[in-house]
């Protein structure tokens, strides 16, 4: 259903309200149980995937582009001049789409789901860094995600740009009990393996890996806790080059050293 919109005060467009506002649109998206999808690929992911469309908010050129996938829902039809000023940026990729969020699974469903490789992240709070660890992890095939209470919000619209929708393909849960959480997954037969910049540590690519493995990872900057650190199985690193590590480049950012952990968590693992 269409409808034309001529002014960004509409009360039919406060889904879309003040996108710059991270901390507004955190509370916002939790209390109507929504979060926004931009551009065709990642909202036709979304849709495939299976949450439901609120609403979109386009332009009249790229109506054609979605008309397949968007069916009944309710579409917002805005000037170039208004989609600018309601997302106060240039919306390249053509469209904003409210979603409702689904139900998030416990963390024992997912550990009783069969999944052989997690990744497992403490208080990482960068949305981009999220978005972009969930994109390596769906490509590089590991099975879920368990976040700590205090992690970003991979549905929140950055994080879901940065991964190109792949929050929308791999489970994911959150933790609700921080100090106890890794016990839960060894409970369940996961070795924890726990990511530290440490050279100190065991190289990830040495490891005798079990049948199920849980991978720490932690906050930019600070890395894992020494409470996770101690409560693993095991801490691993990736060997960095001594050349490198005399020049005073002595670690990786947490989103390219997960992208290398998870390539080192799957060699073993059936893909």
């Amino acid at each position: 259903m269409l409808e034309y919109v001529t002014d960004a005060d509409d009360p039919r467009l406060t889904d879309y309200t003040r996108l710059r506002d991270v901390e507004l649109r955190k509370s916002l998206e939790a209390s109507r149980g929504l979060f926004l999808a931009e551009g065709e690929k990642v909202i036709r992911r979304a849709i495939g995937t299976g949450y439901p469309i609120r609403s979109v908010l386009t332009t009249r050129r790229w109506l054609a582009a979605l008309e397949d996938v968007l069916g009944d829902a309710t579409v917002y039809v805005v000037s170039d001049e208004i989609m600018s000023g309601i997302a106060g940026f240039q919306v390249h990729r053509g469209a904003l789409a409210s979603m409702e969020r689904l139900p998030l699974p416990a963390v024992e469903t997912l550990l009783k789901g069969g999944a052989r490789r997690l990744l497992v992240l403490e208080d990482l709070v960068d949305h981009s860094n999220i978005g972009a660890i969930f994109r390596s992890a769906a490509a590089l095939g590991v099975d879920g995600i368990v976040l700590s209470p205090r992690c970003a919000d991979p549905l929140y619209r950055r994080a879901v740009k940065v991964s190109m929708g792949a929050v929308f393909s791999i489970p994911y849960a959150r933790m609700d009990d921080w100090f106890g959480g890794l016990a839960r997954l060894r409970q369940a037969g996961f070795q924890t393996l726990a990511l530290t910049p440490d050279q100190a540590a065991t190289p990830l690519d040495t490891v005798e890996l079990a049948e199920r493995v849980a991978l720490l990872l932690g906050a930019e900057g600070d890395g894992l806790s020494s409470h996770w650190l101690h409560e693993a199985d095991r801490a691993v690193c990736i060997p960095m080059s001594r050349a490198a590590m005399a020049g005073g480049v002595d670690s990786l950012n947490v989103v390219a050293a997960a992208a290398i952990a998870c390539h080192g968590l799957m060699r073993s693992a059936e893909v």
